[in-house]
């Protein structure tokens, strides 16, 4: 498999651990919104967070979106991720390019903004879907998911993100890892797990001299600590149909699809998380409206 996830257990089950290689998934990802550097990273943290966070808090077809609105020049990010590895996204605004920060890395916080807040949306199949929601604490996003972990989900955990994007735009390396304290966990444990995620290099970094998912799990928790439960693979995939499109033009206002019918004679439908353009003509705007209008007289 290209990129993967792997799920694991530490320290006797005191530690849960994630990490992630979601280079191609991230690269899919610029390539389809034409991401400049700053946009990129942003856009690829956002994702690499949200396969992470999906991973260990979902199950068989639950799915979560991930909405972080900064005052930053990216804009709003969306990524909708599921229990089986898939995720998708966009930046509202795509070409962002900032001089690096005074560490030489592409400045996410600068690109995100440092207010704001991160969203997470849950749908488990229940009647309401859950949303928890924090304020931006950092704008590097790795400690934005960190206290939403902490505040929304009362777990306490650490998470790194990390994406290298090349002079050229194309991206060389992304992925991250999740580390969580399991209820009982002994201090010594958690003591020594934060010495060594202040000693590490970041994630992309650690890629990029050839470490795996595992390998870096590894180096946060030493390799006799681990014990790999599962590997799974993770993609960018856009699930959009005609279909659903159709959907949501019959939910809108009658006279809203009388005047495209009328004035633009069709409508074009373009999804956000991939480009796909999708046409209906007029014809099929004023059998829509037909049955809309038939439907309220049943009703009335």
């Amino acid at each position: 498999m290209s990129d993967y996830l792997v799920k694991s257990l530490a320290f006797d089950g005191q530690i849960r651990a994630y990490a992630v290689d979601a280079t191609e998934t991230v690269s899919t990802a610029q390539k389809l919104h034409d991401t400049w550097s700053a946009a990129s990273a942003a856009l690829g943290r956002s994702l690499v967070g949200t396969l992470l966070l999906a991973s260990a808090s979902l199950q068989g077809d639950e799915t979560m979106t991930v909405k972080i609105n900064g005052n930053g020049p990216v804009g709003g990010i969306v990524v909708d991720g599921n229990a089986n590895g898939t995720v998708k996204g966009y930046v509202q605004n795509p070409h962002v390019h900032l001089p690096l920060n005074d560490k030489h890395k592409i400045d996410v916080k600068g690109a995100v903004g440092t207010e704001g807040f991160l969203a997470v949306t849950k749908d488990l199949g229940l009647k309401e879907p859950f949303t928890g929601q924090v304020p931006l604490v950092s704008g590097e996003l790795g400690e934005d998911f960190t206290y939403y972990l902490a505040k929304s989900e009362q777990i306490p955990s650490s998470v790194g993100l990390s994406v290298f994007v090349n002079n050229d735009n194309s991206i060389e390396t992304a992925g991250g890892f999740m580390i969580q304290v399991m209820p009982g966990a002994k201090e010594e444990t958690i003591s020594k797990i934060e010495k060594r995620l202040a000693e590490i290099p970041m994630v992309s970094e650690m890629m990029r001299n050839g470490k795996k998912p595992e390998d870096i799990l590894n180096e946060i928790l030493g390799t006799e600590n681990v014990k790999i439960l599962d590997k799974m693979p993770v993609n960018y995939h856009c699930d959009c149909s005609r279909e659903r499109f159709l959907g949501v033009l019959t939910s809108l206002p009658t006279d809203q699809l009388q005047e495209m019918a009328d004035e633009d004679h069709g409508a074009e439908a373009v999804c956000h998380f991939c480009g796909k353009k999708y046409q209906f003509t007029e014809d099929e705007l004023r059998k829509i409206i037909k049955v809309k209008k038939e439907n309220g007289k049943k009703e009335d």
